[in-house]
């Protein structure tokens, strides 16, 4: 199977224990996703987001400053077994965050439509998320 890594950055009007905690914190989680998630902040467990869309496990965790999973999507024909990694690594920026993305062994045929959804289902609406929440 052909798998590709996904490099982005995205700027997050919020400090990077604020962007951590949306991240890692099931209710924040819901609240800027407007989907049902279940996370703890804790290594070793296991998450689900998107009202089940995304699942993974916490592989390691840095309040703050990075977010390392293991990340599988329930595409139909995602590869049975197959887990991809997305590490999120938090920089403070001038008032903000920006947030260093990588997301490795991404099957090739779904890389572009999950690149797509970072943006559109993670940094739009986090950015929305804390422009109000100020």
């Amino acid at each position: 199977m052909k798998t590709k890594t996904i490099k982005q950055k995205a700027v997050i009007p919020a400090s990077p224990e604020k962007v951590y905690n949306a991240l890692m914190h099931s209710k924040e989680h819901s609240a800027f996703s407007n989907s049902g998630v279940k996370i703890k902040d804790k290594v070793g467990t296991s998450f689900s987001a998107y009202d089940g869309y995304i699942e993974g496990k916490n592989l390691k965790l840095v309040k703050g400053k990075k977010i390392v999973q293991s990340w599988k999507a329930a595409e139909s024909n995602w590869p049975k077994g197959h887990l991809s990694e997305v590490i999120f690594e938090l920089k403070k920026k001038g008032i903000g965050t920006e947030i260093i993305f990588t997301h490795k062994d991404v099957p090739a045929e779904y890389a572009k439509s999950i690149s797509d959804g970072w943006k559109d289902y993670y940094w739009n609406p986090l950015k929305e998320y804390f422009k109000t929440k100020r």
